[in-house]
């Protein structure tokens, strides 16, 4: 019997994915887990695998095609065998036409004006629960809708079945429609009032796109999904949290003599190299035990504070960006941080990482100090409240107190910076944040932890 290929769920929140590319073509064998076709969501880029062995019989989701969740993309099948035809996707449902109003009626010359009340405006609904459930669309969207005070009812759904899609909502507000407060109703005046019209709202104005000569050098190639997706969350993120970045130095010499003494017997037990990050890492977990509310997260008007400590780190890809989770990574020791680091950048440049692998994460860090960068100022990672990034270390003559007063010496020093949300985390709390850290990588013997 032939056996169909569904498109997966790569996420609680996920409803939808776009086939990228079939890594298999019609007839071509496969086995049980091989790749079968690349996938792309808002969450991750991933590769497919073959949920049995056989025959690639028939493909019906096409490339660059964007279908539901558990919509039939391919069957497999025994060699020769006919495949049944079967939709990608759920049908969408009618287009019920509204009915037309009726025609005005003119009123009676004769008959005089009739005093007309001031209607009371209704209070937009910020999320699917307050409105009956009727809204379908998922946890991020509510959440945006929540900080922008959006009546998810008014805004329209593109996605499957009339979902709420994050491109819906962000191209929601961005035209201006649903970014009022509520407003509270008004008390009805004893004496009639005649309300005027409102006047009409322009309308934003259209980007206009740029027009090359014939002869320009020019080559215009399309977004992909990902790019897309990192430019929508990184304008989100802009939008939601008020952005301050802060910046220390930091002595890494006594991590640097300890990784020239230990970096070739640790590679060769452990299968992989000691960097600084798992460094880093160790002493971020301390910080943010020390300042409970860097790891957290805003609802509303709650603060979240999270008890568990999954530090994401930002991994960058030929084709994008993606920031997989240490889950619980103040249980591991330096060389645990070591390898879960490594293992998930490995296998995010080979799309091999799970769902749960990139969802969860209550802080983040970027190292853009990979080619040699002085220091940056990273977008916080929503709904996350703040994010440390890690410049280049390099060596530099540096002041240091002795016994017999002060001397220059060779130091590695890198700088570090940490964007936080200012609506929770004050300036004062963002500078001892990074004091802490600095603290800890300067003065902890970290052999002992290894």
């Amino acid at each position: 019997m032939a056996t169909d290929v569904l498109m997966p769920q790569m996420g609680e929140s996920i409803a939808e994915g776009t086939i990228v590319k079939w890594l298999k073509k019609v007839g071509d064998s496969v086995q049980r887990d091989e790749p079968l076709l690349e996938i792309s969501t808002d969450k991750v880029d991933a590769e497919v695998p073959s949920p049995a062995a056989g025959v690639l019989l028939e493909i019906l989701g096409k490339e660059g095609e964007t279908v539901g969740v558990n919509a039939v993309i391919g069957r497999l099948g025994e060699a020769g065998e006919a495949g049944a035809s079967a939709p990608a996707a759920a049908a969408p449902a009618p287009v019920v036409e509204a009915p037309k109003p009726p025609e005005p009626i003119a009123p009676t010359p004769a008959a005089p004006p009739v005093p007309v009340a001031p209607a009371v405006p209704s209070v937009p609904v910020a999320n699917e629960e307050a409105s009956g459930g009727k809204v379908r669309s998922s946890p991020l969207v509510r959440n945006i809708a929540r900080e922008h005070g959006v009546n998810l009812e008014a805004v329209p759904g593109t996605g499957l079945g009339g979902r709420v899609t994050k491109e819906d909502i962000l191209g929601f507000i961005e035209r201006g429609k649903g970014s009022a407060a509520p407003i509270a109703a008004p008390a009805v005046s004893a004496a009639p009032v005649q309300v005027a019209a409102p006047a009409p709202v322009a309308a934003p104005p259209v980007p206009v796109a740029p027009v090359f000569a014939a002869g320009d050098r020019v080559t215009i190639e399309p977004m992909t999904n990902m790019r897309r997706r990192i430019a929508e969350n990184m304008l989100n993120s802009k939008r939601t949290s008020a952005h301050v970045t802060t910046f220390f130095e930091v002595d890494f010499t006594n991590i640097a003599r300890l990784r020239d003494k230990v970096k070739k017997s640790f590679e060769a037990q452990n299968g992989t190299k000691l960097t600084f990050l798992p460094f880093v890492i160790k002493a971020t977990i301390d910080a943010l035990k020390a300042l409970p509310i860097v790891n957290s997260s805003v609802e509303g008007d709650n603060i979240v504070y999270k008890h568990d400590y999954n530090v994401g780190i930002a991994v960058a890809l030929d084709w994008g960006l993606i920031v997989p989770v240490i889950k619980q990574a103040d249980a591991l020791s330096i060389t645990g941080l070591a390898r879960a680091s490594q293992d998930l950048a490995t296998r995010a440049r080979a799309k091999q990482l799970k769902p749960d692998e990139i969802s969860g994460g209550t802080f983040s860090i970027t190292n853009f100090g990979l080619y040699g960068g002085y220091t940056a100022t990273p977008i916080i990672n929503q709904p996350q409240v703040a994010i440390l990034g890690m410049g280049g270390i390099h060596k530099k003559p540096w002041v240091i107190e002795t016994p017999e007063g002060d001397a220059i010496a060779i130091r590695h020093i890198g700088v570090m910076s940490l964007s936080f949300d200012h609506r929770i985390i004050d300036g004062a709390v963002g500078d001892q944040f990074l004091a802490h850290i600095k603290k800890t990588i300067e003065t902890t013997d970290f052999s002992a932890l290894l």
